[in-house]
């Protein structure tokens, strides 16, 4: 067989495997030096390209001379993965994943049926349960984190960017329920959703709800949240409350539950495959339009300075952006601080209010109410008053957004903001990056639902003492744990504190991308940093040593050891870089899990890239133990 022979042999077997690793095999295996793999050689070359020493190392350990596990063998190894299984889980497993069919009658596993398992569903990381909605879905929305998007009608940046109703197909099937409208006056009486004072396209606001109304329930079943952030007059507002009706029929919600107080928040099991509008509301009763006082958005009164800020910018760029923002000013309207009555009236458990202040939002709570913050106002709360942040999110909603001054739609951190128990943090999903890494692994997990019931510490009212952690996975590593500054939520939040080490260790990885393909002879020098990304305390990183010239099936045997204070919060993220001693380190895959969902034993890690797609087969094969003292 040839080269190319043998690269279509492999396309066959569904084994996607890089040119230049593929060639490197084939050459070592050409023992004749013709280019050609006879007999033999061909069957060297599968051998190799197939051998896993170290799951060789490990089969052996469990089967013994024989080469071959027994049931009760495969059951001793199940259960030191921490697993509570029988022989008859056992006899299952071999049934579904050994490959030769008289072992398998005889209820014994051959190596390579060991690995099928090792690489299946049934040997990754992922705890399989987690993949399925397994949490209380009865309890308040504000118990619950919830997927949110800022600006989801942005596909690039939010200056001059593409606003398109593609972006929301992809975030709602990414499990996001929070998406965000920017409603602005349009031509014809139809109001339009595009980033004001900005050159991004628009797009019909009927148009983003009729694909709303197409994919809010295709991924999941629980609720969505249109938040509107609302600048048009009282015309187009009516209009876009008359299209949400006729568009969304009985999904949109305009009345609260029946058997359900008005005045608390429902559940969103109660509320499965509902619309619920966020906006301003009127008090009731109702007065005339004309009477209606101004009500301010709750996002605008911080957003005005930073939209100047931001004019100005944009302003000093190019003359022809200035003359398009003179263009744009125009079409705000001078009423859009006044609320229609048909649009207040379909708003019902989020009625988006300035924020009062803590103290008084703590002593007259009013759960239907919302209040949005910048990540800089959010911090400052944060740092100034983290434990009564974290007891007002215990009875309301709150939603944070990226500062407006950020022209590319970069991201901040959100895992700030879900230590102090915010719900709704709002990222830029067209923007990949580390943020949109941890709030993909923060919503991997309860079935992608996007919704995650907030640990106790987050949700039980004053007085209760939740459990605390301490996790330790303990490592060798050439680098120590760099603590986060921030807010450490205090004793009387976690309760009493458990020891509970947890070491692990980084073994190989399997067929790692190629990065520079152009350069035919870059292969990378592959090393793997583990990060915890939790309560500043809980933050930390390390990584192994890196290996030269190895993407294929480089081994690393290194063992890392984390302490945690909240493992109820944290999260890992496996990260896969190419070293680089001259240069920034290039990122070739990452995986990002909540620690609760990680599985002990020995694990596969399937990777994926920048933008969360699928990098099959690159893998990496790691051992994880928790044991508590």
């Amino acid at each position: 067989m040839s080269f190319r022979e043998v690269k279509s042999m492999l396309r066959m077997i569904n084994i996607d495997m890089d040119d230049v690793y593929a060639y490197k095999l084939f050459k070592e295996c050409d023992h004749s030096g013709n280019e050609r793999l006879e007999g033999r050689e061909l069957e060297e070359f599968c051998r190799r390209l197939l051998r896993r020493p170290e799951l060789e190392e490990l089969f052996g350990r469990y089967s013994g001379e024989d080469c071959v596990l027994s049931a009760e063998e495969l059951r001793d190894f199940l259960r030191d993965q921490g697993e509570d299984a029988s022989l008859r889980q056992a006899r299952a497993i071999i049934r579904t994943y050994e490959l030769n069919e008289k072992a398998r009658q005889q209820d014994l596993m051959m190596l390579d049926g060991f690995m099928m398992y090792l690489l299946s569903a049934a040997g990754d990381i992922l705890n399989q349960e987690h993949t399925k909605v397994h949490q209380d879905m009865s309890q308040p929305l504000c118990h619950y984190f919830i997927s949110s998007s800022h600006n989801t009608y942005l596909t690039h940046n939010q200056i001059g960017g593409t606003s398109s109703t593609e972006a929301y197909v992809r975030a709602l099937m990414a499990g996001c329920r929070c998406v965000e409208l920017d409603c602005w006056e349009g031509s014809d009486g139809e109001p339009i959703v595009y980033h004001g004072h900005t050159l991004t396209s628009k797009i019909l606001f009927s148009d983003v709800i009729e694909s709303i109304r197409d994919y809010a329930f295709k991924q999941s079943p629980y609720p969505v949240i249109l938040s509107l952030e609302n600048h048009c007059g009282l015309e187009q507002q009516a209009t876009m409350a008359r299209h949400m009706k006729a568009i969304l029929g009985d999904m949109l919600l305009t009345q609260p539950l029946e058997g359900q107080d008005p005045h608390d928040l429902p559940s969103p099991e109660k509320l499965k495959g509902k619309v619920l509008v966020k906006g301003k509301k009127l008090p009731e009763p109702w007065h005339e339009p004309q009477r209606v006082t101004s009500l301010l958005d709750p996002e605008e009164e911080e957003e005005e300075e930073e939209e100047e800020e931001e004019e100005k910018l944009q302003e000093r760029s190019s003359q022809q952006s200035l003359q398009s923002l003179q263009e744009i000013k125009p079409l705000q309207a001078k009423d859009a601080s006044q609320v229609a009555p048909e649009l207040s009236a379909v708003v019902v458990y989020c009625q988006a209010v300035p924020f009062p202040g803590l103290a008084h939002a703590l002593r007259h709570p009013r759960p239907c109410e919302m209040s949005s913050f910048s990540e800089r106002k959010a911090r400052k709360l944060i740092k100034e008053a983290g434990s009564a942040l974290v007891q007002y999110n215990t009875r309301q909603l709150s939603r944070i957004y990226p500062l407006g001054l950020k022209m590319n739609s970069s991201n901040y951190n959100p895992q700030e903001m879900w230590n102090a128990g915010c719900q709704l943090v709002a990222l830029n999903f067209q923007t990949p990056g580390y943020e949109m890494d941890l709030n993909a692994g923060r919503f991997l997990g309860n079935g992608r639902c996007g919704y995650v019931l907030k640990p106790p510490c987050l949700r039980s009212p004053p007085g209760e003492r939740p459990r605390r952690l301490v996790l330790h996975i303990r490592v060798r590593a050439p680098r120590p744990p760099s603590p986060t500054p921030g807010w450490v939520p205090p004793a009387s939040l976690l309760g009493d504190t458990h020891d509970v080490p947890m070491p692990g260790q980084v073994i190989s990885a399997q067929q790692l991308p190629k990065l520079k393909r152009e350069k035919g002879s870059s292969i990378v020098d592959p090393f793997v940093r583990v990060e915890i990304h939790g309560v500043p305390a809980d933050c930390s990183k390390q990584q192994t040593h890196h290996k030269l010239n190895n993407g294929f099936n480089p081994r690393w045997e290194e063992t890392l050891s984390f302490q945690l204070l909240a493992p109820e919060l944290a999260l890992v993220r496996f990260v896969v870089e190419d070293y680089d001693s001259t240069s920034c380190n290039d990122f070739v895959g990452q995986f990002t899990l909540p620690l609760a969902s990680v599985r002990e034993g020995y694990r596969h890690i399937h990777l994926l890239s920048k933008d969360g797609a699928s990098l099959s087969p690159a893998t990496l094969f790691v051992h994880v133990r928790c044991k508590s003292l």
